[in-house]
């Protein structure tokens, strides 16, 4: 089974490569957090967890929904994150989290893929996005050939850098960064309610016609990078 959560279509994008590849189920996060949803899930065999990397670990609801979510017959689980440019010491917390719900770890890549956290970064114009993707395919087929084979990801980087972002950073960029205060409507705005119907922890909401942001954002960015 293969879980994934996606802001912009990054995690999308690789998780389906990643269940086609394997004829493996394959299951949105963003439905099931967006609705509440935590029933059990009957994995029965190998799971595959797909995810944006948000200051250099997995995403805090992500983690959150599998805490609470029964994974029947989970067993050895691999972890695929992408990023702008580094996941930095996220391994560990994965594998913490695999000792926690009783699960093998198999270990974390890393794929990078094109930046949209654009609270913080410019997004690469549509040729460098394309440029990237493909640069980022044979990394994806490698981690399928592991997977496949059940075979445990490389490990990843660990410098002293990723240590402390990982450690000590992530902590802090949360209640620090983490909020859609900063977030406005113009009057080009038509309305359509698309960032309503996409954010997966309903924090937005329109009044007269026009997206108001409440206080649960988890800034993956799909309201403002959807915006038609």
């Amino acid at each position: 089974m293969v879980l994934y959560f996606t802001g912009t279509g990054n995690s999308r994008h690789i998780a389906e490569r990643i269940a086609h590849a394997l004829n493996d189920t394959l299951i949105s996060l963003n439905d099931r957090i967006k609705s509440g949803d935590i029933t059990p899930l009957a994995v029965n065999g190998r799971l595959v967890l797909v995810m944006p990397t948000y200051a250099w670990r997995i995403p805090r609801i992500v983690r959150d929904h599998l805490l609470r979510t029964e994974l029947r017959g989970a067993r050895e689980t691999w972890f695929v994150m992408d990023c702008g440019s580094e996941i930095g010491n996220a391994a560990k917390y994965n594998r913490a989290l695999c000792r926690e719900k009783g699960l093998v770890y198999m270990g974390t890549a890393q794929i990078v893929m094109p930046e949209n956290f654009i609270a913080m970064f410019n997004a690469p114009t549509v040729e460098e996005a394309r440029w990237i993707v493909a640069k980022a395919e044979p990394f994806i087929d490698r981690a399928i050939a592991a997977i496949r084979a059940g075979h445990m990801f490389s490990p990843p980087r660990k410098k002293l850098y990723d240590r402390i972002a990982s450690s000590a950073v992530n902590p802090v960029f949360y209640p620090l960064f983490v909020k859609a205060n900063s977030f406005t409507v113009s009057d080009v705005c038509i309305g359509c309610g698309k960032c309503e119907k996409l954010c997966p922890l309903n924090n937005i909401t329109l009044q007269n016609a026009r997206p108001v942001w409440g206080t649960n954002c988890t800034q993956c960015m799909a309201c403002i990078c959807y915006c038609p």
